[in-house]
C-alpha cells in the first residue's frame, strides 16, 4: 500500500492549512502533512495557499502586502465551506505548526514554498525565514516548490530535504529531475501516464489529488510511494477495507 500524505492535513473535516487540520491528520497516525508557506509583508510565513485572503478566511486582501499585527486575529475557519462551524480558527504563523509537531514524534512535514511568495519577496528572505521558523524540526521537514531554485537554496541553506513538484509530465522533467536530484518528486496524478513504471532515481512519487483506494493502489503499482489527498481519514479507511478483502 502507499503511504498517505495529508494535504493541508485533515482537509475534509477542517480548514485547510490550520492547526487543527494538521493536529487531526497527525492524530489519524500518518507520517505526512503537506501545507503551503507564504509570507506577510513584513516576512512573517504563514500556512495559507492562496496569496490573497477571501477564499479561506473571514478577511479580504493581499496577505504579502499585509502586516503580522493585521494577519495574527484573522479568521481561518473557511466560511464559504463550513459556515460557522470552524469560526475563530486562526490564520496559524509557520512557528506554531513547528510547535504543534514537537507534540507528535512521528510527524513530518512537506512544506511547500509558494511562487507567489518567492517572486514578491525574493528566494532569499523567503527561503531564510521559512528555515528560521522551522528551527528546532527542521530535519523532519521536506522543503517542496515548483521553483527547482526555491529547492536547491532550502537544501545549500539548511540541509533540509527536498521535493519538486512538476510543472509538466515526468517524462518531460527527466532531464531537470536528473540535474536536481530530489529526495521527492511531486506530480498531478493527470500528468501520469495511465500504466507503466514511472521513470525511477534517487528520489520518491508523490502523487497529488489522490481519492480512493483503487487509484491508490494502481499508482503505487507504477512506483508511486506516497499518495496525497485532503481527505486522508476516507482514504485510509478505503485502503484498510481494500487491504482486508484482498
Amino acid at each position: 500500500m502507499p503511504e498517505i500524505v495529508a494535504h493541508r492535513g485533515d482537509a475534509e473535516h477542517f480548514p485547510e492549512n490550520t492547526l487543527p487540520a494538521l493536529e487531526a491528520a497527525w492524530r489519524l497516525g500518518l507520517r505526512f502533512a503537506e501545507f503551503d508557506v507564504q509570507l506577510s509583508a513584513d516576512l512573517v510565513p504563514y500556512l495559507i495557499h492562496d496569496a490573497r485572503l477571501e477564499r479561506t478566511t473571514r478577511a479580504t486582501g493581499d496577505l504579502r502586502l499585509t502586516d503580522s499585527g493585521q494577519l495574527d486575529g484573522i479568521d481561518a475557519g473557511e466560511p464559504a465551506r463550513f459556515g460557522a462551524r470552524h469560526a475563530g480558527t486562526r490564520l496559524p504563523r509557520l512557528v506554531a505548526a513547528a510547535e504543534l509537531m514537537r507534540g507528535f514524534p512521528q510527524a513530518r512535514a512537506f512544506v511547500e514554498i509558494k511562487r507567489a511568495s518567492l517572486a514578491h519577496h525574493g528566494h532569499e528572505r523567503c527561503i531564510e525565514r521559512i528555515l528560521q521558523a522551522l528551527d528546532g524540526v527542521r530535519e523532519r521537514c521536506v522543503a517542496i516548490s515548483f521553483d527547482p531554485e526555491a529547492c536547491r537554496m532550502a537544501r545549500d541553506a539548511g540541509g533540509l530535504q527536498i521535493g519538486w513538484v512538476l510543472h509538466e509530465s515526468p517524462q518531460a522533467s527527466l532531464a531537470a529531475l536528473e540535474e536536481l536530484h530530489p529526495e521527492y518528486v511531486f506530480c498531478d496524478q493527470r500528468r501520469l501516464p495511465p500504466s507503466g513504471p514511472l521513470p525511477q532515481g534517487p528520489w520518491q512519487w508523490a502523487v497529488y489529488e489522490v481519492t480512493d483506494a483503487a487509484s491508490a493502489r494502481r499508482l503505487h503499482a507504477q512506483g508511486v510511494a506516497l499518495v496525497e489527498t485532503m481527505a486522508p481519514a476516507s482514504l485510509l479507511r478505503a485502503l484498510a477495507a481494500a487491504a482486508g478483502s484482498a
